[in-house]
């Protein structure tokens, strides 16, 4: 049974990998010709070094192999970065965009929900999300109508957490706003305040306190930015 399982996990996952590529190269012209790049200058660096080294048969054997072993993982890692930066780009500025980061993109280390935590009627909305950086609530959209939303939930919080460390992000076309494609990494830069212990525990709190979801804005599909993120 576990041979036929790993079995069919494997076509999955080439299929997935082509999907992405499929998909990426639509609107990233340049993705074939550099991923040809990196497969095709290790192979043939490891040519060379199997000829001046001179292995033997052996080495003629090894040398290659690595090179196409080297050449396929830089490949994908290309892939990846690539697809993720189309699909940051054909989420911003829409609504939902943040949620999408907070479903897909964000590390282990931060815990969130793509569902909002406010919202107005234009479609602005807050997001929690709480991680070793602490509380932090993320604005997306006018930065105007999002101050006031902003402030309710910062007073909430301080009054529920008054010994926990809340930052505040903003994440728009406004001036200081963060592109979402920084949000992730922006996120991860902050300095740590929480144990993995204490994480949970204030994630906890925060959610026995949570009402009923409000819903997540229309828009985008939070789960299309997983579509970026082959590794």
């Amino acid at each position: 049974m576990a041979k036929d399982t790993q079995t069919s996990k494997a076509p999955g996952r080439i299929k997935q990998m082509i999907q992405v590529y499929n998909t990426t190269k639509v609107h990233d012209r340049a993705l074939t010709p550099l991923l040809l790049l990196l497969f095709l200058v290790p192979i043939a660096i490891a040519v060379l070094l199997a000829w001046l080294l001179d292995g033997g048969i052996i080495g003629w054997f090894l040398w290659p192999v690595t090179g196409i072993l080297v050449g396929l993982l830089l490949a994908m890692i290309l892939l990846g970065r690539r697809a993720e930066a189309v699909a940051y780009k054909q989420i911003e500025g829409k609504p939902g965009a943040v949620g999408a980061v907070i479903n897909g993109a964000l590390r282990r280390s931060w815990r969130g929900s793509e569902v909002p935590v406010a919202i107005t009627k234009q479609q602005d909305a807050i997001y929690r999300v709480v991680g070793r950086g602490g509380v932090v609530l993320i604005a997306e959209g006018s930065s105007q109508r999002t101050k006031p939303l902003l402030a309710k939930e910062l007073t909430q919080l301080k009054r529920t957490l008054p010994n926990v460390k809340l930052t505040q992000l903003y994440v728009g076309p406004d001036e200081g706003g963060i592109p979402v494609a920084k949000l992730s990494r922006t996120l991860l830069k902050l300095k740590p305040s929480l144990t993995k212990a204490e994480v949970t525990a204030v994630h906890n709190r925060i959610s026995s306190l949570q009402g009923t979801p409000i819903g997540i804005p229309k828009g985008i599909d939070p789960a299309k930015v997983r579509a970026g993120r082959p590794r």
